[in-house]
């Protein structure tokens, strides 16, 4: 199968290029530049490109079989800054995307969705794909509506997808931008000999995924026939608090994070139900918290 990775110079996509290829797929990146801490592989065609250029789009399309959609032009926390711009760039450029895919027969998409903010405030923990969609910021809104017109356009057109909403990858390649990704952005600043800043007094509670766990996932996801939204995560929480006392074992030095005033926009826990994804795919987590983090931080370190 030829599968087309949107996105596949980021953190995320590039790992789901690795495992596309050692399952044995041919591969096409998407993507505005190239991969920022790696040469380009061999035996991937990369063409470069911004999501919201629908030419460039419809070229890199051509002659694939499958859609893997990663690309987002916004963060969680971010994204309420301008919601004009996230609704433009990522609800009508995917929907622009769906139309070329309708349009050249491509049957399959894989779209990356958010297993955190699509569900806002959760009722229940761990949190089930059953559960109501109530994002309460502009990236969460904008994940859900294009699920939505993923369901319309299966039933108006045919086209098979499966969204993943996945809950908080971490991993080599995972660039500390500020924004996301707490394990990554602790790891820059201890790699820089900076202090842990925590909002709050660090009992937040998250799932974390191993974003080689992730690709493994979306591969199997891309290959199957399965449509719908499935929540991948490892299906435990771990505070902040926690996430620091990993980091002073695995560094082996004794950590004093700076506790910083919380933040109302963080949900004090959110952790997913796995349980139909571990049963329709037979999937399930396979490296342990602490092995990957300490694999992150050779990572950082070797940087």
């Amino acid at each position: 199968m030829k599968v087309l990775v949107i996105g596949g110079c980021g953190f995320i996509g590039s790992h789901l290029v690795d495992v596309l290829q050692e399952r044995g797929h041919r591969v096409r990146v998407f993507d505005r530049q190239p991969e920022r801490f790696r040469e380009p592989l061999k035996g991937v065609e990369y063409q470069f490109g911004n999501f919201g250029d629908r030419m460039a789009v419809i070229e890199a399309l051509s002659g694939v079989d499958a859609v893997a959609h990663l690309v987002s032009t916004t963060f969680p926390g971010t994204a309420d800054l301008d919601p004009i711009t996230d609704v433009q760039d990522n609800l009508i450029g995917t929907l622009s995307l769906l139309d070329a895919m309708v349009d050249l027969g491509i049957p399959r998409l894989l779209f990356l969705s958010s297993g955190g903010t699509v569900y806002g405030p959760p009722e229940v923990v761990p949190i089930p794909e059953t559960h109501p969609l109530r994002p309460i910021n502009s990236y969460g809104i904008v994940k859900s509506s294009i699920e939505h017109y993923l369901t319309m356009y299966q039933r108006k057109y045919g086209l098979t997808s499966i969204s993943v909403r996945a809950s908080n990858p971490y991993g080599p390649r995972q660039a500390h931008t500020g924004v996301q990704g707490v394990i990554s952005t602790f790891l820059a600043r201890l790699t820089a000999g900076e202090p842990l800043e925590i909002w709050g007094d660090g009992s937040v509670v998250r799932d974390y995924l191993h974003v080689k766990d992730l690709a493994i996932f979306c591969s199997l996801a891309i290959e199957s026939k399965n449509t719908g939204a499935y929540n991948v995560g490892s299906g435990s929480g771990v505070s902040v608090n926690e996430i620091v006392s990993i980091l002073s074992n695995v560094t082996g030095d004794t950590i004093s994070p700076v506790f910083k005033p919380g933040r109302a926009v963080d949900v004090s826990r959110s952790v997913l139900d796995v349980v139909r994804a571990q049963t329709d795919f037979k999937w399930t987590c396979t490296i342990p918290l602490e092995d990957g983090i300490a694999q992150s931080l050779e990572w950082w370190q070797n940087l």
